[in-house]
């Protein structure tokens, strides 16, 4: 591959050094003077024989010409500088073109290319790769479990909000949501347009916030809302990162779930049960009418710091990839190289992924599992989205399930993952039926080989978060 902008300079260089102008060297060439101003710029490319009759006017060796060194340290500069302007990340700038001339210094040139593979730089991090996104998630599992999934601050945070508003205790009400939202500032607003990559839009300049019409994406209008004020009350800047977008996400989440189900009310109601030996997840979820993964979510914040019970917590799609996960009982997740959990698939012995082949979807499914680590008792659900169906899972060691409704239950298993001989490797007769007599076409998710979406905030498009602002802000 010829670099029509090295050779170009090179042109540039050999023809000043002879004193010839534009003019004499395109007439040697046979071209006008602005033809051979573009060779010089690099912005075509040149035939071979083009080549060579330059470089026997030139009187160099077309080697010499066609040399990939830069002719010196000032065209080096020229070079790296144009090649950045033509780069994909100047152009999303709005940068007019720097022109080169003799009176940009190269001190000027260094800086101008150091900003540049700085932008480069910060442009790469923000831009999460798979692999850079499940690093991230994994260092934040690992905060996660040295705290026990407890956030105190946060915990205050959500108390002074509901006492600034009255609430007494007992399910959140829409109203008193609402009447939260009107105490820090904000108006209400239920559109049919919201842009399709946003849960909800905040207009920080005329206080207003944009919610869907219809339920959150748990079925809870109220988690939509809460979670856009917790933003706010957090103070959640432009993230740096992605590490910074999902900290954001993660405070923002427990914020919202902290007010839906009221530490105090809720470490009341758990004590209770625990004391009665009925701690269950449904009876979380129907005190406060609250989602039951929202009432997972809470049981895994408040079992260890106020009932001294260690937890897991599974979200598996029913492929059997895990999208959520949590523990600091010391139950194996499977992981990869970096040490992630997300899109791992669970083990099939575990109530993550039996409780998918019970008929009743609407009784809880209990089930003692012996693993390499210990036996473990779990209970699981089955939820529908839009995308798919997921199991939602909370469990914890033998020792612990003497405080729990279904700790009764007849349904056990064995699972020796990750030894392959588990569930992962076909039993032998079906093995020696089937082995080399199948291809099956794979669904391949097209996540797998992309970029993490970039831009502030991954996934949201900017552009068409504010045409939709523009449209629905107050005139006048």
């Amino acid at each position: 591959m010829l670099d029509s902008l090295t050779i170009g300079r090179r042109i540039r260089q050999l023809r000043t050094e002879r004193g010839l102008t534009l003019d004499s060297l395109g007439a040697a060439l046979g071209r006008a003077a602005s033809q051979v101003s573009v060779i010089e710029n690099g912005k075509r490319e040149l035939k071979l024989g083009e080549l060579q009759r330059l470089a026997r006017i030139l009187g160099v060796s077309l080697d010499d010409l066609l040399s990939p060194e830069a002719p010196s340290k000032r065209a080096a500069l020229e070079i790296a500088l144009e090649r950045a302007q033509r780069g994909p990340l100047y152009a999303s700038l709005p940068l007019p073109a720097l022109p080169v001339r003799k009176s940009l210094s190269d001190e000027a040139i260094e800086t101008i290319l150091a900003l540049h593979d700085e932008l480069q730089r910060l442009h790469r991090e923000r831009a999460a790769t798979p692999e850079e996104a499940r690093r991230v998630n994994t260092e934040l599992r690992s905060a996660m479990r040295r705290r026990n999934n407890y956030f105190a601050e946060l915990e205050a945070t959500a108390t002074g909000l509901l006492a600034a508003v009255g609430h007494q205790g007992g399910p959140l009400s829409q109203r008193i949501a609402s009447d939260l939202a009107t105490h820090l500032g904000f108006s209400l607003h239920y559109v049919p347009d919201l842009p399709t990559s946003t849960r909800s839009v905040t207009d920080l300049k005329n206080g207003r916030i944009y919610l869907p019409v219809g339920k959150g994406d748990d079925g809870d209008a109220r988690t939509t809302l809460l979670q856009a004020l917790a933003s706010h009350v957090l103070g959640s800047a432009e993230p740096r990162d992605y590490a910074d977008f999902l900290r954001q996400r993660v405070e923002t989440n427990y914020l919202a779930a902290a007010i839906l189900v009221p530490e105090r009310s809720a470490v009341d109601f758990l004590q209770s049960a625990k004391h009665k030996r009925e701690l269950s997840v449904e009876d979380l979820r129907d005190a406060f009418a609250v989602s039951y993964e929202t009432a997972a979510h809470r049981f895994t914040n408040l079992s260890t710091e106020h009932l001294g019970i260690p937890v897991h917590f599974l979200k598996v799609h029913e492929s059997g990839t895990i999208s959520k996960a949590y523990e600091n009982d010391s139950v194996l997740f499977p992981t990869d190289a970096l040490g992630a959990v997300e899109g791992q698939l669970v083990c099939r012995n575990w109530s993550a992924r039996r409780v998918f082949d019970i008929d009743d979807r609407f009784s809880p499914y209990h089930q003692y599992t012996d693993k390499p680590v210990g036996t473990y008792w779990c209970t699981s659900r089955i939820q529908s989205t839009a995308r798919g169906a997921f199991s939602v899972s909370v469990g914890t060691p033998f020792a612990h399930v003497k405080w729990f409704r279904g700790r009764d239950t007849a349904n056990r298993a064995v699972s020796t993952c990750p030894d392959e001989g588990c569930c992962r490797r076909p039993p032998t007769e079906l093995a020696e039926r089937w082995e080399h007599q199948s291809f099956p076409s794979a669904r391949l998710n097209s996540s797998l080989l992309a970029a993490m979406p970039t831009g502030v905030f991954p996934g949201v498009d900017s552009t068409e978060v504010y045409e939709f602002l523009d449209a629905h802000a107050p005139r006048g």
